[in-house]
């Protein structure tokens, strides 16, 4: 292993402002050996890869280690320059099964933009390569690891054909000019009654320009004001005449107040998705070009910076009644936060609107974004601890209120928000573990059900330990091996 990527290191153009390495070892837990801004010269990685000591350790946990990049090694504090658009490349030697489940943090890199070869050996399971791997196609095998540089022209090409342009100055990441996935959100709310002709006329005209088609350019609008309602989405419409009529046919939403993060973060879960018409994880382009004509009542903050990370090109377009701050913020960078007087003035932007579509789609110029990225995790294992002793008898049914609203705001799947419920007094009581239920309506259902449990005394010491023992467990349906966050 130490030899392969020596060869690889070699053929690499390694400098502060060219190629980056990195390399992590793991087993129970991963381990960085250095970061992407650790060295500048190839001389110095392939000294300290020269240099490396086995790790040791069991079990296997990739699933783990595939979080731990996404989450420690793929930022921007650790050298990585995925928010100035340079290609971001994973290549896993791996030589058995994960212990642990691999599918959310293997989805994750993919979300985030991280593109996935996997090398496996005999020992390796080839699904779960499958799985990590941006594409089947960049799974390789081997007998064994020290068959390795019968594969590396192979990785070598592979890596080259699908995500760098040879180019000695500026690496770029290939993407399909033909294909974007556009949605409109517009701000729907009682102020901006008299300006959405304007606004439904500027997203026709914008639309007019585009080359619509199921296999090529995708749009959906959505409107927003206290809440977000999709008008139609990614995969409804497969002709631009059909988009056009229904934009045409747009009835003002209305309502107030104006929650702008509420809105993006609808957008992010619900339709940047692939059931949704999305196809991101396909390398397709991803842009929301928002119209907006306030200052947004909620914070914005979480939110946009949930898109960057998502790899979504956000166009902030306001008027002289928005906050310029704030669609800085919500941009992908400030320079394509846009700006008129009024919605009529819209035709004086469209221009720079399609610049900045393709500055940002086709020449994937690099662009530093100011805002810090916070972390957005694919889902959580959320645990409730109700007191059930005697002395909250009656106040047991405002607690159950209390975590029906809660359960409400979540995303629950098996693969995002996870739910249980314990009581506990004397001694804990399981109503449900984090793998009992996969749906909403049945935690809800099962939530209205609750009955007090009683008892005395109340040993909160002793129900800690046994949510330690018993809950969070992966048994029980915990991911924290996963790298999934753990809430009580």
């Amino acid at each position: 292993m130490q030899d392969f990527v020596q060869r690889i290191v070699e053929k690499l153009r390694v400098d502060d402002n060219q190629d980056r390495v990195s390399v992590v070892q793991y087993s129970r837990d991963p381990a960085v050996n250095f970061y992407l801004n650790t060295y500048t010269t190839k001389g110095e990685i392939l000294d300290t890869v020269r240099g490396l000591r086995h790790k040791g350790g069991r079990p296997l946990n990739t699933g783990a280690a595939l979080q731990y990049l996404r989450d420690n090694v793929f930022t921007a504090s650790a050298g990585s320059r995925r928010l100035e658009g340079v290609p971001q490349v994973l290549i896993l030697l791996s030589g058995g099964r994960s212990f642990d489940s691999v599918d959310a943090p293997a989805s994750a890199l993919k979300q985030l933009g991280v593109l996935t070869f996997a090398i496996g050996t005999k020992s390796s399971d080839s699904r779960e390569l499958e799985k990590i791997s941006n594409d089947p196609n960049y799974v390789l095998s081997v007998s064994e690891f020290t068959d390795l540089p019968s594969i590396q022209q192979q990785l070598q090409s592979s890596v080259e054909a699908v995500v760098i342009e040879d180019t000695p100055e500026t690496p770029t990441v290939l993407v399909d000019t033909a294909k974007k996935d556009i949605v409109f959100l517009l701000d729907g709310s009682d102020s901006t009654r008299n300006g959405f002709p304007a606004m439904r006329d500027f997203v026709e005209r914008v639309v007019e320009k585009l080359n619509v088609g199921g296999n090529k350019d995708r749009v959906s609008v959505v409107q927003y004001s206290r809440d977000a309602e999709v008008n139609f989405y990614l995969k409804t419409y497969t002709t631009r005449e059909d988009i056009v009529d229904s934009v045409r046919g747009l009835k003002h939403k209305g309502g107030r107040p104006l929650n702008t993060g509420a809105a993006l973060q609808y957008v992010r879960d619900n339709v940047f998705t692939n059931s949704s018409g999305s196809r991101s994880l396909q390398g397709v382009p991803q842009m929301l070009i928002l119209l907006n004509g306030g200052r947004s009542f909620d914070n914005v903050d979480t939110p946009a910076s949930a898109l960057k990370q998502q790899g979504i090109f956000v166009i902030g377009i306001g008027t002289r009644s928005s906050d310029s701050g704030e669609l800085k913020k919500i941009s992908y960078d400030p320079r394509y936060a846009l700006s008129v007087s009024e919605f009529t003035d819209l035709p004086s932007v469209q221009e720079q609107l399609s610049s900045v579509m393709s500055t940002v789609l086709v020449r994937a110029t690099p662009m530093t974004p100011k805002e810090t990225v916070e972390r957005q995790p694919p889902g959580r294992d959320v645990v409730f601890l109700l007191d059930g002793s005697d002395g909250t008898r009656t106040g047991f049914p405002a607690m159950q209120d209390f975590v029906q609203r809660i359960v409400e705001k979540l995303r629950v799947d098996d693969n995002q928000d996870r739910v249980s419920v314990v009581q506990y007094s004397r001694d804990p009581a399981v109503n449900f573990y984090l793998n009992t239920y996969t749906t909403k309506g049945e935690i809800l259902d099962t939530v209205r059900g609750l009955r007090h449990k009683g008892g005395r005394p109340l040993n909160t010491g002793a129900a800690l330990q046994y949510l330690r023992d018993n809950v969070f467990t992966a048994s029980a349906g915990s991911r924290r091996l996963e790298g999934v966050p753990q809430e009580l």
